[in-house]
C-alpha cells in the first residue's frame, strides 16, 4: 500500500478511468479561453476603438493632451500629424496617435 498521490493517479488511468478526463480537459481549455477573451482581449479592442474614434474626431481649435502630458490647442491638422500650440507663438508637431485626451472647450486659458 502506497500513500503517494502519483501512484494513485497512475492507477486511476490504468483502470480505464481516463475517458472522461479528455472531455474535462477540453472544458477547462474553453473556460480559460473565455476568461482570457473577456478579461484581456475584449477590453483592449474596446480601448483601441475609442482611440480611433478620438483621432477621427479631432478638429482645428480643439484642446488636447498628448501621451507626454503636453496640453495645447490644435492649430493645423494633417493626415498623420498635428500642430499643437502650447504657448503663444510656440507650436509643436506631434503624431495624431499621441493624443490621449480631448479636453472640453475653454479648459485651457489664453495661451
Amino acid at each position: 500500500m502506497s500513500f503517494s498521490p502519483i501512484a494513485n493517479a497512475y492507477a486511476g488511468t490504468a483502470a480505464g478511468g481516463g475517458s472522461d478526463s479528455g472531455l474535462i480537459m477540453i472544458v477547462y481549455i474553453l473556460v480559460f479561453g473565455a476568461i482570457i477573451y473577456f478579461m484581456m482581449i475584449r477590453p483592449q479592442m474596446r480601448k483601441s476603438k475609442e482611440q480611433r474614434q478620438l483621432m477621427a474626431s479631432i478638429s482645428k481649435g480643439d484642446e488636447v493632451v498628448t501621451v507626454g502630458g503636453l496640453a495645447g490647442r490644435v492649430m493645423q491638422l494633417g493626415d498623420e500629424y498635428l500642430h499643437i500650440e502650447v504657448a503663444e507663438g510656440v507650436t509643436v508637431k506631434v503624431q495624431k496617435a499621441a493624443v490621449t485626451l480631448l479636453l472640453p472647450k475653454g479648459t485651457l486659458k489664453k495661451l
